[in-house]
């Protein structure tokens, strides 16, 4: 599966490691023209840090990758709706916490404030959310329209989501985006468009 990228990114923090390592050694040595010595160092320390990764995969049946734009929408009506699922691996050696978010959200006519959202964590692989499943048990469920999901999801600290991988094996979960425009769209939302990336991020535990 290709990497999350343009607004499908994930990016994480490292693993804050020990700064002090106490090292004990011998010496022995005598004040004189001639000394005997001794000494016991220890062998070289390593440290190496965890990892924290995400890998989004196909947005559609032909195998684009994570950067092609989930929605392309055309000819919108009141009442019209559409989904798309996508698949996120962890892969990372970290217990992590997975939180998704929008970035550069923007509306003319105000449509985005026009379209419902309902975002669903589960399992499945086709792009067209035909295998999709809800876990058991159910995660909550974003519900909320594009605006509302663009103004208060705009980072990791007020994202959405509650997958927590473990970091001991690789790990997948399924996200699916509903929209539907609203039937009471007022008339002068015709011409409008909206735009935002969603954005996938893992923070170490």
């Amino acid at each position: 599966m290709a990497k999350i990228s343009a607004r499908t990114a994930t990016w994480a923090k490292w693993a804050v490691v020990p700064a002090a390592l106490l090292v004990s050694g011998v010496a022995v040595s005598q004040a004189s023209y001639s000394a005997f010595s001794a000494k016991v160092e220890s062998s070289t320390s390593n440290w190496t840090a965890g990892t924290v990764a995400l890998d989004g995969g196909s947005t559609s049946g032909a195998g684009a990758n994570a950067s092609t734009a989930m929605f392309t929408a055309t000819n919108l009506k009141p009442g019209s709706t559409g989904a798309k699922c996508i698949t996120v691996t962890s892969s990372g050696t970290l217990a992590s916490t997975v939180k998704l978010y929008g970035t550069t959200p923007n509306t003319t006519k105000a449509l985005s404030s026009n379209i419902d959202l309902v975002i669903t964590e589960g399992t499945g692989a086709d792009s067209a959310c035909t295998d999709f499943a809800v876990l058991t048990p159910a995660a909550p469920t974003y519900t909320g329209t594009l605006a509302a999901f663009g103004t208060d999801k705009t980072g990791f600290a007020t994202g959405w989501g509650s997958w927590a991988p473990t970091g001991t094996a690789t790990q997948t979960r399924t996200y699916k985006i509903a929209y539907t425009v609203k039937s009471d769209a007022p008339n002068g939302t015709q011409g409008g468009t909206a735009s935002m990336g969603f954005t996938w991020e893992a923070q170490n535990s």
